[in-house]
């Protein structure tokens, strides 16, 4: 091809500003096609993948790793090399410090691979997925899952003698931001690679040596995060209510589901089971399922369950959520909760699967915590949380017995949702984990 184009951040529409460049997935040199995926943003919600909109050689990267850069600003030039202007490809700074907030959305799938340098590799250091550390919400006991085969994996490009070492993205960043030089760790994940756990580990949990406070900037899903809280705790009057429950029931029936073949590769949790109660208790209670409309006056009543799901990742909460859960068989509520997690746990949620939530469940169990008084998620009108599943003292026919107990707590918008019919839905809940069998003469 003949010419030169510059690929300039986009605006997908969506009133938003600037992105900051997380990882390049090209150099100069390299030979792309239309659609292939040249650079990871981050935006206030996830980790992004961008496409090319041009096929050619990258003559030069215009933007550094960790760079704030504005919407409609070059960021990669692509084209015929005779024919681009000056003397040669650019040298960008890759040393430009990681400033301000993050807001861009970004678009296209991945369809080709790139034409690229091979990843530096040795018999000690084979290149080999690594999972980042994410808290599992989708199970209470089970242990994390390992990384998966198409995990990628970087050699940070900032310090020369860093060039051996193996870290995922979200690693090497949090590196970065730590002042933790990759090549001076004992990496402790497979084939050699850096974990979250070794930075962390670096820097005497979590302080530099010598200092006795650090700083972080508030940015991405954290800047994101704290709006959202601050903005619903003093818009709605926030009412909590919560109940103690025996889940026998539950724990029996998510061994048994564990053993069909119908869940065969899924992850089973007392999550399931819940998520499966909340919506069919959403179904007797739709007002507990609707948003309060300040500006037009109104209370809107959703007749459908997009079911979020509270995910604690290494960049902060996020709260994807699963659309029309209410139309999903069991199964496939497994499958999407599995998606949905293991998307969370990569730092891959994508901004629509944020959007339109209707109702959230948040499990705070995974820590070993009772309970809590959860934020309901703006634009909602209730949020759920799980304690944890312990056993316990509980008196079953007048004998004290033990059995699995755990405590259910509700926070739901006072302006519309009254006393009664919060504790009804919170009490239909509590009905179905105790009782799942419910289920199936539920109207």
């Amino acid at each position: 091809m003949t010419g030169v184009n510059e690929f300039k951040l986009p605006d997908v529409g969506e009133g938003l500003t600037e992105a900051e460049i997380v990882a390049w997935r090209v150099k100069a040199g390299d030979v792309v096609a239309i659609n292939d995926v040249i650079v990871e943003i981050e935006t206030a919600k996830s980790i992004v993948e961008l496409p090319s909109p041009y096929a050619g050689e990258v003559l030069a990267l215009l933007a550094a790793e960790g760079q704030m850069v504005e919407v409609g600003t070059s960021i990669i030039r692509i084209g015929d090399k005779a024919a681009a202007p000056g003397p040669g490809p650019e040298v960008i700074d890759t040393n430009i410090p990681p400033t301000g907030n993050v807001t861009l959305v970004g678009y296209g799938p991945r369809q080709r691979s790139l034409k690229r340098r091979a990843r530096v590799s040795t018999a000690d250091t084979a290149v080999t997925p690594v999972t980042p550390v994410v808290e599992e919400v989708a199970q209470q006991s089970e242990g994390g899952r390992g990384g998966r085969a198409g995990d990628r994996l970087e050699t940070p490009s900032r310090n020369p003698s860093s060039a051996r070492a193996l870290a995922k993205p979200l690693v090497r960043r949090l590196a970065r931001d730590l002042g933790v030089d990759l090549a001076a760790l004992r990496p402790t994940g497979p084939k050699g690679t850096i974990t979250k756990d070794d930075v962390l580990a670096a820097t005497g949990a979590g302080a530099p040596s010598g200092e006795r406070e650090t700083r972080e900037p508030i940015k991405g899903v954290r800047k994101q995060m704290a709006s959202a809280m601050v903005a619903s705790a003093f818009t709605a009057p926030q009412v909590t209510a919560w109940t103690t429950i025996d889940a026998t029931a539950t724990v029996e029936l998510v061994a048994k589901l564990k053993d069909r073949p119908e869940f065969k590769g899924l992850k089973v949790s007392p999550l399931l089971v819940v998520a499966r109660a909340c919506v069919l208790a959403l179904r007797r209670m739709p007002l507990v399922n609707s948003t309060w409309d300040e500006a037009a006056q109104e209370v809107v009543v959703k007749h459908y369950v997009n079911l979020g799901i509270a995910a604690a990742t290494p960049r902060g909460l996020v709260v994807p959520n699963i659309k029309d859960a209410h139309a999903l068989s069991l199964v496939e509520l497994a499958q999407e909760l599995e998606a949905l997690t293991t998307t969370a746990r990569e730092g891959r949620t994508q901004p629509a699967q944020l959007a339109g939530g209707s109702f959230t469940i948040t499990n705070i169990g995974v820590f070993g915590v009772d309970g809590g008084t959860p934020i309901i998620n703006p634009g909602e009108s209730a949020i759920l949380c799980l304690g944890a599943i312990k056993t316990q003292p509980w008196v079953v026919d007048g004998q004290v017995v033990p059995r699995q107990v755990m405590t259910v707590t509700m926070s739901f918008d006072h302006r519309h949702v009254d006393g009664a019919t919060g504790s009804q839905f919170l009490a239909d809940v509590a009905g179905f984990i105790s009782d799942p069998a419910l289920a199936l003469i539920t109207d």
